[in-house]
């Protein structure tokens, strides 16, 4: 009996914890709804407030006189407005070489560079072992004296009217042949010499002496020579796919180098195609001037232009306001001798670093409120900062 009432107690408690939820569910819902109500006629108010002063100064102006706002003001002017996308970026070289041996690599003999040392064209790096090749070399030598003297010993022979035009022929292919061989061969002991096949800097030096060397980035073990050209650099960009149209060959860019603080005007150079599946962006890439304080992996914070207009009326993003016919700015006129606010209905454009691009509602020479815009309304009486 005791375990039957303790099941119905735990049955009532959880019945009426779920309804204690409901109803914390709904009054939470009903809270909201009545904010969103209270600021609605708040709303409602506000206007009524304003458009009940208006009405107060055109039946009585006096009674705007003790209302003068203190305002700045600021005369819009023509001037060219540029839109930018933000984004990061990479200085890079535009030639980047891995050393590779021309007979496939071999054991490192000798080595002439180390890293971060600076290389011209043709400068010899390293010499692989070319042991074999020289004594290969020096076999084909002599057996190319053997055959030269038996050639010459034929040729008196023939001279002189002994032996056959057969035998002295073979004798002038034997010499021949021993000929280009060492020809070969002497060009096998070149290949051992590895030289740098543009000038730049050996960023990377990963080889040793008596180590394997066969080049390339993939070499065993990483065993390499990078060179990089730091004179021609390139900046890299990965733009984000919905900008693909926005972003054209050609299109200027500003490259700033915040470690340097420098800032580069470029074009850009190369758009990739292709949409990258992995990150849903594109590449860009823009090369750079030859400067000595650039260097290659600096991270640089580019701005792809992607819009500009050429006069346009632009206007600081917080003196744009909204009510209920869209979007408006507060503009000072002089009526009766008075400085009064009035609200001038606006289309607006692109905005970037603060400012907003007008398309309609204003123009060169109107007189927008700066500071103390707040709390204004249609037709009050403003007095300007300093006078």
């Amino acid at each position: 009996m005791q375990k039957l009432v303790t099941v119905v107690l735990i049955a009532a408690f959880f019945s009426l914890a779920s309804c204690g939820a409901k109803k914390s569910g709904n009054e939470l819902a009903d809270k909201k709804a009545q904010l969103e109500n209270l600021k609605s006629q708040e709303s409602k108010l506000n206007d009524q407030i304003v458009a009940l002063q208006a009405e107060i100064v055109q039946l009585d102006p006096s009674a705007s006189q003790e209302k003068a706002k203190l305002v700045s003001l600021d005369t819009l002017k023509a001037a060219v407005f540029t839109h930018y996308i933000n984004l990061q970026g990479r200085v890079n070289a535009e030639n980047i070489a891995y050393v590779t041996p021309r007979n496939g690599g071999g054991q490192v003999k000798e080595l002439y560079v180390k890293q971060g040392d600076v290389v011209s064209k043709g400068q010899l790096l390293l010499k692989l072992d070319d042991a074999v090749l020289q004594r290969q070399l020096s076999v084909q030598e002599t057996q190319l004296a053997y055959a030269q003297d038996l050639y010459q010993r034929q040729n008196n022979l023939w001279k002189e009217n002994i032996g056959t035009e057969v035998q002295m022929i073979n004798a002038k292919n034997q010499v021949d042949q021993l000929q280009k061989q060492i020809e070969l061969t002497k060009e096998q002991i070149g290949f051992s010499n590895v030289y740098a096949e543009m000038d730049g800097v050996a960023n990377e030096v990963t080889i040793k002496v008596g180590e394997i060397f066969t080049g390339g980035p993939t070499g065993p073990g990483g065993m390499d020579i990078q060179l990089v050209n730091t004179s021609a650099l390139k900046v890299t960009v990965n733009v984000p796919e919905n900008y693909l149209d926005a972003v054209k060959v050609g299109g200027n860019i500003l490259v700033n180098l915040p470690d340097i603080n420098k800032t580069i005007p470029a074009k850009v150079t190369v758009k990739s195609s292709i949409v990258d599946a992995n990150s849903g962006s594109f590449y860009i890439e823009a090369h750079l001037p030859n400067d000595k304080d650039l260097h290659p992996n600096q991270t640089a914070l580019v701005k792809i232009q992607d819009y500009t207009s050429p006069n346009a009326i632009v206007v600081p993003l917080n003196t744009v306001q909204n009510d209920q016919n869209g979007k408006f700015v507060l503009v000072a006129a002089n009526e009766n001798n008075k400085m009064v606010a009035r609200k001038r209905q606006v289309q607006v454009g692109q905005f970037y670093a603060d400012n907003l691009e007008i398309k309609s509602g204003l123009q060169a020479g109107d007189i927008i409120i700066g500071n103390g815009y707040e709390g204004l309304y249609d037709g009050q009486a403003i007095t300007v900062t300093g006078e």
